[in-house]
Order: C-alpha cells, then sequence, then structure tokens
C-alpha cells in the first residue's frame, strides 16, 4: 500500500475512487470542475506524515490499493 500506515491510506484511496465512480455513474463527472476533501480524525491528526493525502488524490484519480504504482505517486501528485 501506500505509505506507513496502511488503515490512513486503504480507506481514503478506496473513498476516493468510489466517489469518483459514483459521479461517473449519474452522469455528473464532467459537471466537476474542482473537489475539497476535508480529513477528520486520525487522518487530519497523522494523515500527512501516513501519506493520507497522497493517497486520497491517488484514489480520486481512480487508483486502488492493490494496484497503484507506488513508485509513481509523488510524481503523479507533484502534477495535480
Amino acid at each position: 500500500g501506500v505509505g506507513p500506515s496502511s488503515s490512513h491510506t486503504v480507506g481514503p484511496m478506496r473513498a476516493g475512487q468510489r466517489f469518483v465512480k459514483d459521479l461517473e455513474r449519474q452522469g455528473l463527472l464532467m459537471q466537476v470542475g474542482k473537489l475539497e476533501v476535508t480529513l477528520y480524525g486520525s487522518l487530519a491528526l497523522t494523515g500527512e506524515g501516513h501519506m493520507t493525502p497522497q493517497a486520497t488524490l491517488m484514489g480520486l484519480e481512480g487508483e486502488l490499493p492493490h494496484s497503484v504504482d507506488t513508485a509513481g505517486i509523488a510524481a503523479r501528485v507533484r502534477e495535480i
């Protein structure tokens, strides 16, 4: 997985991916110009060090924990 703590990355990545898939199914994805993500609880408190923001971005880009290319995450996040 992404980062040192899968509990802080797997859930957020899956949530981001599901959110985008739901938008696609509803025909709404192309209407989205900007997203704002707010993390709460332990994800907000330790997320940066555990790579939660990066995992969330990868999920929003359609990635899943078991198949994401972890070596390319830093470059992709910089592009976003």
